[in-house]
Parts: structure tokens; C-alpha cells; sequence
């Protein structure tokens, strides 16, 4: 297993935390936090997305907030250092976890022919 994550590996902000709180209090204990992952796709090249997850694996980091788990692999660490999860509510029912401090991986607005994804 990695070392214990820190809040320099990864974020989040108290928006985020009671969210993730309120979310994890509701499954069942079997859930062994939230994962957080990352996929090929989108203009960057990755995109990234949490789920639960019953399973910390030897190649995970694990970080510890409030009264859950955050896991992530050593693979999508790489990407995620230095990010802050955030939790955005635009009140109209249209409501998500947003990945600020993104660093850039090449590719970008413009470079696949497809300006509209990037508004």
C-alpha cells in the first residue's frame, strides 16, 4: 500500500467533504470508502470520476477524511497531485464534484476539433 495520502497529494474542500459525508453515510458497511479514478477520454486525454469501493488494493494511497476514506491508485495519483476535489451546487438541481488544479496534459481546447466540449 502507498503511504498515507496528504491533503498536498489530494483535496478536498469542506463542500466536498460533507458531500462525500452525507453520500458514504448511507451505504452499507461493506463500502470501504470512495474511489477515485481515472479514465482515457475527452480532449486532456483523461477524465476523471468516484465511486464506492469495497477494496483498498496494495498499490493504493488512502486518505483519511472525516468519516471516510478517500482511495486512489498509484496510476491516478500521478495525475491528481496537488488537486482539489470541490463540490458545486448551482442550485438548479444541477449539482457535481468538480477536479480544480488540473495540470495539463497536453491536447486542450481547439486541438480536437470539438470547441463545444470546452465551454
Amino acid at each position: 500500500m502507498l503511504a498515507a495520502l496528504t491533503e498536498q497529494d489530494l483535496s478536498l474542500t469542506m463542500l466536498a467533504q460533507d458531500k462525500i459525508g452525507e453520500l458514504f453515510s448511507q451505504v452499507d458497511d461493506a463500502i470501504q470508502g470512495v474511489r477515485v479514478f481515472a479514465n482515457p477520454g475527452g480532449c486532456s486525454g483523461i477524465s476523471f470520476g468516484m465511486t464506492f469501493t469495497d477494496s483498498v488494493n496494495d498499490n493504493d494511497g488512502v486518505l483519511a477524511v472525516g468519516g471516510f476514506k478517500l482511495i486512489v491508485d498509484e496510476g491516478t495519483l500521478q495525475y491528481l497531485r496537488g488537486v482539489e476535489i470541490d463540490f458545486v451546487d448551482r442550485g438548479d438541481g444541477n449539482a457535481s464534484f468538480v477536479f480544480n488544479n488540473l495540470p495539463s496534459m497536453g491536447g486542450g481546447c481547439g486541438t480536437c476539433g470539438s470547441a463545444g466540449s470546452c465551454s
